[in-house]
């Protein structure tokens, strides 16, 4: 990796691994998972909050930015570091994702995304130079490649020929970001795609790898395929990176997802579900999902999860919870969305813990029996 960076592994139990990665701003414990702050902010939670929270890394979307305030506004007022408060390392996804999410706003086309703004209407285009220019004024730690995802079509007769012509973009794409990202103390990492396929995927991960990237994320999934196809796609292309390379898993998911992915050797995770499960009144908790909006709660004295040390479950119960979540109180989704992200951070301490006495697959089987709904 470039200076100021390296990845260290520790520790292994099976193919899971433990270590660190330093970035300029900081050291991460890995596996991590990382608050999704699309805004600059995990949205109602302010930065001494999520550090308290065990938060290590924070993820930001470049093309949200982008779109407001700006990136130059960003840079101006100090990068995403100063701008926002949050002083440890930052991540920024490059927009690809978009491609799926504002599938009816935009045009994919050899130089790059066309996007319809939501905000005017006026069509920008997101160009892998774009990208690496926008990233390199926010100033993350870590920035994307910026890649083609598609979601999965099964089924559909087209659906390897889309999948194959996405994955190919996204590599010619790669070499682009390669070659005007110049920004010496951020690191770049190149994106996998393929879709459902596992031979795609491998071909893809070879040309990615060859690029030289500073680590390597899996993108396109956790859009359709079943839990076992990821979890084999995912060991399966890892054969065809650099071992001794930091590996993310972008967007996934459900705990379960995040105990898969470290066992086939996954270092990086990030994903919008606990923060917007909280704002719908649903838990994850030691028990498994609590859906606090449920009648059954609204005398409950007992709190949201016996086993849990945030601030919602050390101070109120679920009856007070359950009350602020059917008021429409604000405090209800900010406990809510504290308490999920802690589920999160605290199951990746417990981990990297039992990475390191080799016991991981005792605390998969305490997660599938705690989440049974996950098991598809």
């Amino acid at each position: 990796m470039r200076a100021g960076f390296a990845f260290r592994i520790s520790a292994r139990d099976g193919a899971a691994r433990g270590g660190c990665l330093e970035t300029p701003h900081g050291t991460i414990d890995t596996p991590a998972f990382m608050p999704v702050a699309t805004y600059g902010a995990v949205r109602g939670l302010a930065p001494d909050e999520l550090r308290a929270a065990g938060a290590q890394i924070l993820l930001a979307n470049t093309y949200h930015l982008h779109e407001r305030p700006g990136e130059k506004t960003v840079e101006a007022l100090g990068g995403l570091h100063g701008f926002t408060g949050w002083n440890g390392p930052w991540l920024t996804d490059s927009g690809g994702y978009q491609i799926t999410s504002l599938a009816k706003r935009i045009e994919v086309r050899e130089e790059g995304v066309a996007f319809r703004s939501p905000l005017d209407g006026r069509t920008r285009l997101l160009s892998p130079e774009a990208a690496m220019q926008i990233q390199q004024a926010l100033g993350p730690d870590v920035a994307m490649v910026l890649d083609e995802c598609v979601p999965m079509r099964s089924g559909a007769s087209d659906g390897e020929a889309q999948a194959r012509a996405a994955a190919e973009r996204t590599l010619r794409w790669a070499e682009r970001c390669f070659s005007a990202h110049t920004r010496p103390d951020q690191a770049l990492f190149g994106i996998v795609q393929g879709g459902a396929s596992e031979a795609l995927r491998r071909e893809s991960a070879r040309g990615t790898a060859a690029i030289g990237f500073d680590g390597y994320a899996h993108g396109g999934l956790g859009l359709g395929e079943e839990r076992t196809q990821r979890s084999e796609l995912v060991a399966r292309v890892h054969d065809e990176l650099p071992a001794a390379s930091p590996r993310y898993l972008m967007g996934l998911g459900r705990p379960v997802d995040l105990l898969d992915g470290i066992a086939a050797g996954v270092d990086l995770f990030d994903c919008v579900l606990p923060t917007r499960h909280a704002r719908h009144g649903v838990l994850f908790t030691s028990q498994g999902l609590l859906r606090m909006r449920n009648a059954r709660f609204r005398d409950d004295s007992a709190a949201p999860d016996a086993d849990c040390d945030c601030p919602l479950c050390r101070g109120h119960s679920r009856a007070y919870l359950a009350h602020l979540l059917r008021s429409g109180e604000a405090l209800g989704a900010r406990l809510a969305s504290l308490h999920n992200l802690r589920f999160y951070l605290r199951l990746l301490e417990r981990a990297r813990t039992a990475i390191a006495a080799g016991q991981l697959a005792p605390l998969r089987r305490e997660l599938d029996a705690a989440f049974p709904e996950s098991s598809g």
